[in-house]
């Protein structure tokens, strides 16, 4: 069994407990306008160059069996996408790693031998892996062969999800991982969709299975300001959380630029917009409303 995963990232520490190696699957359902790895988002390899790095030796222009790259007049690397054709001899060529291709295809065993590898750092802090990405969900095969593999070895999984899935699948994830990571952008579902192009039924519907399943389930809940940080809304997210009463960890994750500088890299900055997180007085008080109803509240993670 293979996948198609775009980062592997040791000595993790917001994605779950303790000490972690999380894994980036590639594939995602839905187009958050914000996303922090929209190179997660596409299931195909694609091309990143970091203009922070080029050092403008037009090695890759050389390397381009397609001449997909070329120059701008101030000398800048320029990429015409629609003919390159992800070969990745431009990255091969850049001794600078300006040029990156985000995806690689990697079996089971191969992931599950380099998750081992920190082994000794699971033990000693009670961590383990977690799987991303993009949506692990969007490889449900692999992940559930990954999971397997990692259980066997009792290595501690956890799945971070958008749980926009068919709820069998939900259930069938839920029963092979130790933690579910669920993100609950939004409980209204307009704003839902204008901001992250799909309705949210599905997913408060799933989060409410999750909640009567076997896996431990964190919620975890981007910070917008002007999205998602108004006192509606919070109340909203409160009140179907605390329906749930076997959900009582939140994670609070303000909004940061990273994922908006990477889709640049990627050429696709035309789908994301740039917001700006809430005040630390406007997140403070969030956090404290979470916690005066009942809930453990984890700042970044």
């Amino acid at each position: 069994m293979t996948g198609r995963i775009f980062d592997v990232k040791r000595y993790s520490i917001h994605d779950g407990p303790g000490i972690r190696t999380t894994v980036f699957f590639k594939g995602c359902p839905l187009r958050c306008l914000w996303c922090h790895n929209p190179e997660g988002i596409h299931g195909l390899p694609e091309l990143m160059h970091l203009e922070s790095r080029c050092a403008r030796c037009y090695a890759c222009e050389a390397a381009c069996p397609r001449a997909a790259i070329g120059r701008a007049r101030e000398g800048a690397v320029l990429i015409d996408r629609e003919k390159c054709d992800l070969c990745g001899k431009c990255a091969s060529a850049c001794v600078y790693d300006a040029m990156q291709l985000a995806g690689r295809e990697v079996s089971v065993s191969e992931l599950v031998e380099e998750i081992e590898r920190d082994r000794i750092f699971f033990e000693q802090s009670g961590g383990g892996a977690t799987v991303s990405g993009g949506d692990p969900l969007s490889q449900p095969a692999f992940l559930e062969d990954l999971l397997d593999a990692l259980r066997a070895r009792g290595i501690h999984t956890a799945v971070d999800t958008s749980a926009f899935a068919p709820g069998e699948l939900v259930d069938r994830m839920a029963a092979k991982a130790g933690l579910v990571l669920c993100d609950l952008k939004v409980v209204d579902d307009a704003k839902h969709r204008e901001f992250t192009g799909v309705a949210n039924g599905p997913i408060l519907e799933n989060l409410k299975r999750l909640a009567e399943g076997p896996a431990e389930v964190w919620v975890r809940m981007p910070l917008l300001a002007g999205v998602n940080d108004g006192e509606e809304d919070i109340r909203a997210a409160i009140a179907f959380l605390g329906s749930l009463p076997t959900i009582r960890t939140v994670g609070l994750l303000p909004y940061h630029s990273g994922g908006f500088a990477k889709a640049r890299r990627l050429g696709t900055e035309a789908s994301f917009r740039a917001f700006e997180p809430p005040t630390a007085e406007r997140c403070a008080a969030i956090e404290a409303d979470f916690r005066k109803a009942g809930f453990l509240v984890h700042k970044g993670g």
